[in-house]
């Protein structure tokens, strides 16, 4: 039996799973609450739909008035907020495509910051950032939402994530 190479790309093309930038409820709160839990925070934090909405909406704010490029939104102490960016894979021959981020992967990268914070002083290292990492583990934050969105041309990728109550209070340690 003879397949014309137009139904074999067509078959081709319908297997590959698709993929698109998207939060994960469950893993977001997995991440966080291990993270929380490595420090002896034991209040777990829960899903909000509507800071996810929030989060959500800010995302898409960025994504359609600052090209997907990072900027807090102004909360005013109403929630705290961490944010990531995510490039294109770009390959040599001109080809960009969307990078495969997870919700834990991210929530894991702010999470890193741990190893730049010195709880004794209440401080990040010398030229480091760590306040993503104290939002997270912030003793008196209960909850979290998140959003995620991709600038359609340069499939570049923002996510937010705000908290309630917010963290990271001047001359407060977060636990």
């Amino acid at each position: 039996m003879k397949l014309s190479l137009p139904i074999l790309s067509v078959a081709l093309f319908l297997a590959l799973p698709a993929y698109a930038a998207k939060v994960d409820p469950a893993a977001i709160i997995a991440a966080h609450n291990k993270l929380r839990a490595e420090i002896g925070v034991s209040k777990k934090l829960s899903y909000s739909q509507t800071l996810a909405a929030s989060a959500q909406a800010w995302t898409e704010n960025l994504k359609r008035t600052n090209h997907c490029q990072m900027s807090h939104s102004k909360p005013d102490g109403q929630y705290g907020e961490n944010l990531f960016w995510g490039s294109a894979v770009s390959w040599t021959d001109g080809r960009k495509e969307l990078q495969k981020m997870t919700s834990k992967q991210v929530v894991e990268n702010w999470g890193s910051e741990r190893a730049d914070y010195d709880y004794a002083s209440n401080q990040c290292a010398s030229g480091k950032m760590c306040g993503h990492y104290t939002q997270i583990v912030w003793r008196a934050t209960t909850k979290v939402g998140c959003g995620v969105a991709v600038c359609d041309d340069t499939l570049e990728q923002v996510w937010a994530c705000q908290y309630n109550p917010a963290g990271n209070w001047v001359g407060k340690k977060p636990y």
